[in-house]
């Protein structure tokens, strides 16, 4: 019998906390079909008006436990929207949410930014056609390059817009200066610790790449959006030598070595740094970067609509911006 993961253990903590979104799907998880399916089904409820990350979650944990070791990884990817043909005709653009995390915490706990991804796959946006994907919170899938396999096929389809969400503090925070380094205490879902500190940060396995790079995000336009929250750029950094700093420039971080880039050292940051490092690795012209959505408690109905709409029109803003200057009307 294959031993459960920390994440798959919590399964029956969480149906007996809220059976209802826990068990939402369990219909739907069998069949070699089942992952697509369990994708299509939680993407259209969000649709549909049930605001809810996380059953989707807790059903992928129910029906990977269930698989071959073999098979797991294939399904996993299916069911979170990962593997997937880019549209063949028109502009198109990703957006890439997290699942749940900190449910050692509280096993309530919802993403909005999951939501989020879930709310805007398959809409159309200024002309744009919207992918979504749902990516795990786990130090090992980055470690094994998952961000850079689903990236790498959609920046050479040169899409008009990458963003990448996570939750993170009071505001919406544009991230401006992502770092290369992991430094967090902050254990992933599965328990796991990245092995580095604030006095001493450590790049992933593999990761090249200088210090700091800049999110190459309308940064203006998406700060302008009104909404019940502000969006921040935000360019607060931590170095070895300096501290915690405002960063003006990549020019003012020359020499230092990253602590924390302005999206903090753990994997919210890694994926705004892996996006855009795999962006000039490609050399590709378009708009990359990370968005930070304001953190809700275990899950608010209320508050997660409210930052999928602000999140909506955001995206709105990023895209028309990046289609007046692709015409060159701007």
């Amino acid at each position: 019998m294959t031993r459960l993961d920390a994440e798959e253990e919590r399964i029956g903590t969480a149906e007996a906390a809220m059976p209802t979104v826990a068990n939402r799907y369990d219909h739907i998880l069998r069949g070699s079909d089942a992952p697509l399916r369990l994708w299509k089904a939680a993407v259209e409820d969000v649709r549909n008006g049930f605001f809810d990350d996380r059953a989707l979650y807790w059903a992928r944990l129910k029906l990977l436990r269930a698989l071959p070791a073999e098979e797991r990884s294939a399904a996993e990817r299916t069911s979170r929207g990962i593997d997937f043909d880019w549209p063949p005709e028109g502009p198109a653009a990703l957006v890439t949410g997290f699942d749940p995390f900190h449910l050692h915490r509280d096993i309530a706990q919802s993403n909005p930014a999951g939501l989020a991804a879930m709310a805007l796959h398959g809409t159309t946006i200024a002309g744009v056609h919207i992918r979504a994907a749902v990516l795990p919170v786990r130090f090992v899938d980055f470690d094994q390059g998952l961000v850079e396999d689903l990236l790498m096929p959609v920046l050479r389809r040169r899409p008009r817009l990458v963003l990448t969400i996570s939750m993170g503090r009071g505001q919406f925070d544009v991230e401006r200066f992502p770092g290369r380094r992991r430094s967090s205490q902050s254990a992933d879902n599965r328990g796991v610790r990245c092995g580095a500190t604030a006095g001493d940060p450590l790049p992933p396995p593999g990761l090249a790449g200088p210090e700091f790079l800049e999110t190459t995000l309308p940064v203006a336009a998406m700060a302008a959006v009104q909404g019940r929250w502000r969006v921040r750029d935000n360019r607060r950094v931590t170095t070895l030598r300096r501290g915690e700093l405002n960063a003006a420039s990549l020019a003012d971080l020359a020499g230092e070595t990253s602590v924390e880039g302005s999206g903090g050292g753990f994997l919210s940051n890694e994926i705004a740094y892996r996006s855009l490092w795999l962006r000039s690795a490609l050399d590709v012209d378009a708009p990359v970067g990370h968005l930070h959505v304001p953190a809700v408690r275990g899950y608010d109905e209320a508050v997660e609509t409210a930052v999928v709409e602000q999140v909506r029109r955001i995206v709105e803003a990023a895209l028309e911006l990046a289609l007046r200057r692709g015409s060159g009307r701007a």
